[in-house]
């Protein structure tokens, strides 16, 4: 498809207060859109709203009642909106078997039934302005990845949900895409990489799947899906290659990862269980305290 001006359009883009989200938002308000903000790190909401000129809302995207007024306060604010980007995500690492069982609930919820309220509170909106919605996946949702169960199956759930919904709301003007991202250097990712096990696990992945990747560039094409309401959006242009040998994947990597799991055994003990990066750590602390 050709790409369409984005200039007065309006965006909501959650976990809007660093990374991938605090990026697109400020690459969005340079080519006019006006950017509604939506996250958990007042702090760093406040900071690039005021750079941006524009609000933030600070919400919980798990929260349905919170949300809607999110949606509700935005629709009125702004007037409309056209375009929705559900980012937030939170990951967790380590054996499954040992993990931290309000860790790996609190990853499906953020990264999965996040993104279902996101979109059920701002369809109406998107329905009425035949608007365009970006749900940010993963690699980790074309393949599985020993050590990374709730994220995995987080990301292969939100791509599904994607899928679903672009079926319903297609005839209606409304266009759903998913965002598929490689290992990208945000604080998730160099969170993950503090641990020792996980680091060396992930260099010897095969090239092109065991490099990080820098923001700027995934976020530009993030951007492009968007200006295209493009169905499937890729921030590393070979992931694209990946749909085509999606199903042979679980047990390639299944036989792979037996081998790299008996080497690292003795060594799982080392991995921690709960959330990983800057974000994750606030999230345990409130997780954890209430």
């Amino acid at each position: 498809m050709s790409r369409v001006s984005l200039e007065g359009r309006v965006a909501v883009v959650t976990g809007a207060a660093r990374g991938v989200g605090e990026l697109l938002a400020r690459k969005l308000s340079a080519r006019g859109v006006r950017v509604a903000l939506v996250g958990l790190e007042e702090a760093g909401l406040k900071r690039l709203a005021e750079r941006l000129g524009t609000e933030y809302w600070y919400a919980d995207v798990t929260d349905e009642e919170a949300m809607a007024r999110v949606a509700a306060q935005v629709r009125e604010r702004f007037g409309k909106v056209d375009i929705v980007v559900a980012n937030a995500g939170v990951a967790s690492g380590g054996p499954f078997a040992a993990s931290d069982p309000v860790a790996w609930r609190r990853v499906i919820e953020v990264n999965l039934i996040g993104s279902a309220v996101t979109g059920r509170a701002f369809l109406p909106s998107l329905l009425e302005s035949r608007g365009y919605l970006l749900q940010i996946a993963s690699l980790a949702a074309l393949t599985p990845a020993p050590m990374m169960s709730a994220y995995c199956a987080s990301k292969s759930g939100v791509e599904a949900y994607a899928h679903c919904l672009r079926a319903e709301v297609g005839h209606r003007g409304v266009g759903v895409g998913v965002g598929y991202l490689s290992w990208t250097d945000t604080d998730m990712v160099r969170g993950a990489d503090q641990t020792g096990v996980m680091r060396e696990l992930r260099a010897r992945l095969p090239w092109p799947a065991g490099k990080t990747y820098p923001l700027g560039p995934a976020v530009d094409r993030l951007v492009e899906g968007i200006e295209r309401r493009s169905g499937h959006v890729y921030g590393q242009r070979w992931l694209r290659g990946m749909q085509g040998v999606r199903g042979y994947l679980p047990g390639l990597i299944g036989l792979g990862a037996s081998r790299e799991m008996r080497r690292v055994e003795p060594r799982l003990g080392e991995v921690p269980t709960g959330l990983v990066g800057a974000v994750a750590v606030r999230a345990a602390r409130r997780l954890h305290a209430g």
